[in-house]
Order: structure tokens, then C-alpha cells, then sequence
């Protein structure tokens, strides 16, 4: 059995593990990415994780696989542009500086086309042809995957829909789950602080109005959002990923609603709503067959 070292690096936490060659996740573990100290803080942290994953196999490791947060060059494997949020994370070139390293194989790919390549290869996504997957956090991160390949553009960054302009902002600037809280906090005049994505929809749940209206209106932009990019793509499955998403239940019905609100009747009739099924592993997943799909290809 081969076995890989797969790493997805956020903003706030970087996940990593094992994986076998069945995509057999065969441990995990996480620390804090500490994301304000910046780009090589980081890559020291990712350095360190490879080599106590490789002590703990005895460096019996075929691979290396990262998820990356910001825009990446999936040819070099490097990063560049990334969000303030992550300073100097622009042109850290982990291909380069692992595969010199460690003398093992290393493939990067941007966070929210890994989650797409996992929930198409093994999740919600499995079996269709084309699918829009869309991640919805602290922004709104997009990925189509189309007959198992990423469509990435023709400058590695396409999809990038949390910045398509609606009105006078943007998608993930009015339909983020930060944006859900912020309001909440605003509303009632408490510190965000007390606010989470969980305790709004507790309160929702409890009947609480302000809490309602919030959600309300943040699937109402959704449904827009969705419907905008189906209407360029026309996709057979829209997978909806990011902490917020484990309240299906709750969202499930309203976008789905908002969406036939936007689109027209004989595309909202074909456009099927999913969750994700991969949650907190995704990024490690797909890292994992985005490695195998290039190491087949060459």
C-alpha cells in the first residue's frame, strides 16, 4: 500500500494527514495556522508537519498533496496572489522548496477546486458531469469541475465568484457566513464576538426573528449568486460546502427556493441543490487526487 502526506492549509487552521492509495484517510491531525505571521512562518510550520508525518512512516511516503488557501500556479506549485489576511503568502513556491527537501513527489492546488475534485470524485458531486461547487465561509470560494477535470482559465483563476459584483458589493461581501453574524450582532447591538454561525441558527431554531431574517436574507443572496453562474454554466449539480452548510436541514429549502426565484423554470428544473459530504476532510482528499490525476498524466 502507498501512503501520502496531504496537508490544506486555511486561514486559521492547517489540516494534515495520511492517506492511503483508496483514498483512506489513515490519520489526521491539525494546529493553528497563525495565518498573521505570514507566508514562510507558514511554509516552516507545513516543513515541520512533513517531517514528524514522515518519522511517524518510517519515510515510506509516495507523495506529497497540499490545499492551499489563495490563488495558486498548479505547474510550479506556488502561490501567486493570496488575501491580506495571509501576508507575503504570494510566491511561496512549496513544490520547489519540498521536492528539494525531501526528495518526494509534491503537487499544490488551491482549497476550494480541491474540495470540488473530492466532492466530484468520492462525494455529493460523484457521477455527474458537470458540477458547480461553492464554499461558503468568512468569503465565498467557487470551483467547476467539468468531466472530472478543473476549469481553471486560462490565468489558473477562474471561478474565483466570491468577487462577482451584485449591486453596489460583492457575492461574499453580502453572502458569507461572517456577513450572517455581523448582521445578527449589529441588529441586536452586541459584540460579534458572541455571535457564531451555530448560535444564530440555535436562536432561528428557538424562533428568534432578527436570527430569521438574517439567514433569510443571506439564502436570498445565494440563490442570486447561484443563479448568476448557472446561468454561464449551466451545471447539473451546485455542491454547497463550508461550516455553515452542516445546518442542511434548515438551508436546504430556502435556497432551493431562492434558486427558482432567480433562475428560469426550465434551468431551475435541472439544476439540482447538494451538500458536501466530505466537511473538514475535503481539502485533504482533493489534494490527494489532484496529486494522482498530474502523476497519471505524466
Amino acid at each position: 500500500m502507498k501512503t501520502y502526506i496531504s496537508l490544506d492549509i486555511g486561514g486559521t487552521a492547517i489540516k494534515y494527514g495520511l492517506i492511503s492509495d483508496s483514498a483512506e484517510i489513515i490519520f489526521k491531525g491539525s494546529t493553528k495556522t497563525e495565518a498573521e505571521k505570514g507566508g514562510p512562518e507558514i511554509l516552516k510550520k507545513v516543513i515541520g508537519i512533513v517531517e514528524d508525518l514522515l518519522i511517524r512512516t518510517q519515510d515510506k511516503v509516495s507523495g506529497i498533496c497540499i490545499s492551499t488557501a489563495g490563488m495558486v500556479d498548479t505547474k510550479e506549485g506556488s502561490i501567486f496572489y493570496a488575501s491580506p489576511l495571509i501576508p507575503n503568502y504570494a510566491g511561496i513556491q512549496y513544490k520547489k522548496i519540498l521536492e528539494e527537501r525531501f526528495h518526494i513527489p509534491c503537487e499544490v492546488e488551491n482549497d476550494v477546486n480541491c474540495a470540488g475534485l473530492a466532492e466530484y470524485s468520492s462525494g455529493a458531486a460523484k457521477g455527474s458531469r458537470i458540477a458547480l461547487i461553492l464554499t461558503v465561509g468568512t468569503g465565498i470560494g467557487g470551483c467547476i469541475v467539468i468531466d472530472g477535470k478543473v476549469f481553471r482559465g486560462f490565468g489558473n483563476s477562474a471561478c474565483e465568484v466570491g468577487y462577482m459584483h451584485m449591486g453596489d458589493s460583492d457575492f461574499q461581501t453580502l453572502g458569507a457566513a461572517s456577513t450572517l453574524t455581523k448582521k445578527v450582532a449589529q441588529w441586536k447591538g452586541e459584540p460579534q464576538e458572541k455571535w457564531d454561525g451555530r448560535h444564530v441558527f440555535e436562536e432561528a431554531g428557538r424562533g428568534d426573528r432578527l436570527c430569521i431574517r438574517a439567514i433569510d436574507e443571506m439564502t436570498d443572496v445565494l440563490g442570486r449568486g447561484i443563479a448568476n453562474i448557472c446561468y454561464v454554466i449551466d451545471p447539473e449539480v451546485v455542491v454547497l460546502g463550508g461550516g455553515i452548510m452542516a445546518q442542511e436541514d434548515f438551508l436546504k429549502g430556502k435556497i432551493e427556493n431562492a434558486l427558482k426565484k432567480y433562475l428560469v423554470p426550465g434551468m431551475a428544473e435541472h439544476t439540482r441543490i447538494a451538500f458536501a459530504r466530505h466537511r473538514n476532510d475535503a481539502g485533504m482528499l482533493g489534494a490527494f487526487y489532484h496529486f494522482c490525476s498530474l502523476r497519471r498524466a505524466v
